[in-house]
C-alpha cells in the first residue's frame, strides 16, 4: 500500500529521490553513531533525518504561480523548518535519549559550557545547563525563522498546513523555558487547548501573513 502511493507521488510530482537515499542514510547513522563531536556533524544529522522532509515535501505542496522568490530560497526555508523540527526533538528528548546512551548535543559546546555526558546522565538542572539550553534554544528558533520566509511562496493550499506545525512546534520551546530547562525528567509539549488555539492563528498567518494577521487582531 505504502510503496503504491509512494509510486504514484513520484510519479505525478516532480520529486527527487536524492533526499529519499539521504534519509535511509540517516537511518543508518543512528545505527553506528551517538555522539556528535560540533554542530556541523549536528546538523548534517538533522538533514539526513528531518531535512529530507522539507525536500521532498516542496514538490508536493507545490510552489504560489505568483511568487517572486527562488525556487532555492524556497526549499531552504523547508530545509531550515526541517532543522528546526528535529533540532526540537533533540532537546525535548534529552532525558530520554540519555537513557538510551545517547548524546545529541555537540560535544564542543557541552564542553565551552563546563558541561559533559556525564552532566546529562546525572540529570541536573544547573546554572550552566539552563545557560547552555538557552544557546541551543536560541539556534532552534533562528531556523524557525528562516522557515517562517518561505511558507509565504508556497501553494495556498499548503501554508495551512505548514505554519500549524511550524507554530506547534515553536511552541515545545516555549514548554522546555517554562519547565525551567529541565528535559531531563519533564517531557515538554504543547497541550490539546494550545493546539487548538494555534490553528485559527495558522489559519490567519496563511491567508495573510503573520505581520498583517498579528496587525488586524490587534486592533
Amino acid at each position: 500500500m505504502y510503496d503504491a502511493a509512494l509510486s504514484h507521488t513520484v510519479s505525478k510530482y516532480p520529486v527527487d529521490i536524492q533526499p529519499f537515499k539521504d534519509m535511509i542514510e540517516g537511518m543508518r547513522v543512528d545505527l553506528r553513531k551517538s555522539r556528535y563531536n560540533n554542530f556541523d556533524e549536528l546538523y548534517l544529522y538533522c538533514y539526513y533525518v528531518a531535512g529530507t522532509v522539507g525536500l521532498m515535501s516542496v514538490p508536493v505542496m507545490g510552489i504560489a504561480p505568483e511568487s517572486n522568490a527562488s525556487s532555492e530560497s524556497i526549499y531552504n526555508a523547508a530545509l531550515a523548518l526541517g532543522i528546526a523540527n528535529q533540532l526540537t526533538n533533540i532537546l525535548r528528548d534529552v532525558g530520554e535519549d540519555a537513557r538510551r546512551g545517547r548524546v545529541y548535543l555537540p560535544q564542543d559546546e557541552l564542553a565551552q559550557a563546563g558541561l559533559s555526558d556525564d552532566d546529562i546522565f546525572r540529570g541536573r538542572v544547573t546554572d550552566k545547563w539552563r545557560k547552555f539550553m538557552k544557546g541551543q534554544i536560541k539556534r532552534a528558533r533562528m531556523f524557525f525563522d528562516e522557515a517562517e520566509r518561505g511558507v509565504a511562496e508556497l501553494n495556498s493550499a499548503s501554508r495551512w498546513p505548514v505554519w500549524a506545525s511550524l507554530l506547534l512546534y515553536r511552541q515545545i520551546l516555549d514548554s522546555i523555558e517554562a519547565n525551567d530547562y529541565n528535559n531531563f525528567t519533564k517531557r515538554a509539549y504543547v497541550g490539546k487547548v494550545k493546539k487548538l488555539l494555534s490553528l485559527p492563528t495558522a489559519y490567519g498567518f496563511s491567508l495573510l501573513g503573520p505581520q498583517k494577521f498579528t496587525k488586524m487582531v490587534r486592533r
